[in-house]
């Protein structure tokens, strides 16, 4: 089963180090939760954020939420013959489930996600839904155990979605920054088999995978 893994993924908790923060605390209050238990998001915690490592990959969980968007309300997610991971990037990793309706609602998506990171798993009857476990990339990869793993970076050679479609087996993981700028850390590379370019253009997460999954189906279905 082919694998898509958004890695470094711009969605986490707020950190300790920021959660004194006034920024903070305001949005929290508005919220009616504790620091601890919001998402970081630039557009509530930009001063908050100022300065803090990793910066510009980070407080972006509407990109996320667009990505599996996209990923999820596919036919080939819907016929299951994809698993989903939102690897985070303090090392986190959300596992989706079979036929998760995903909340078109950026709103419902954040509780969503902070309710997970607070019980650890979203289930429906038996079904679990959503699971989130402390875990590397490395440590992700591991466990799937692909046979390639193609990722996707303005530093990769130059290709094209089809041409990069057709080099994909069934066993395959393909690798997509769930950040908003930057480039993969060192970890995310060192474990990447192919690392292709789809043009000079940077261009954001749900459109690389609306458009890659979009190749691959073809050469599934059709």
């Amino acid at each position: 089963m082919l694998s898509l893994i958004l890695a470094e993924s711009a969605l986490e908790t707020v950190p300790p180090e920021l959660q004194d923060h006034s920024s903070v605390i305001s949005h929290a209050q508005k919220l009616g939760k504790h620091p601890s238990e919001i998402l970081l998001d630039n557009s509530w915690h930009f001063a908050a954020m100022k300065g803090i490592n990793d910066e510009i990959k980070r407080g972006r969980p509407d990109l996320v939420h667009f990505s599996i968007l996209e990923a999820t309300t596919i036919p080939l997610y819907s016929q299951n013959k994809i698993k989903i991971y939102i690897h985070t990037i303090d090392d986190n990793v959300i596992y989706i489930g079979e036929n998760v309706h995903i909340p078109k609602s950026y709103h419902r998506f954040e509780g969503l996600i902070e309710k997970l990171y607070l019980e650890k798993t979203i289930q429906s009857d038996k079904d679990v839904l959503l699971e989130i476990k402390k875990k590397s990339f490395t440590e992700l990869i591991n466990e799937i155990k692909p046979s390639k793993i193609i990722g996707f970076s303005t530093k990769g050679e130059l290709s094209s979605f089809e041409k990069i479609s057709s080099q994909i087996s069934d066993n395959s993981c393909i690798v997509i920054g769930g950040f908003q700028k930057g480039h993969f850390s060192a970890s995310i590379n060192n474990k990447i088999n192919r690392l292709f370019s789809v043009g000079n253009l940077s261009y954001e997460a749900h459109v690389v995978i609306a458009r890659m999954l979009y190749e691959y189906e073809k050469t599934v279905f059709m």
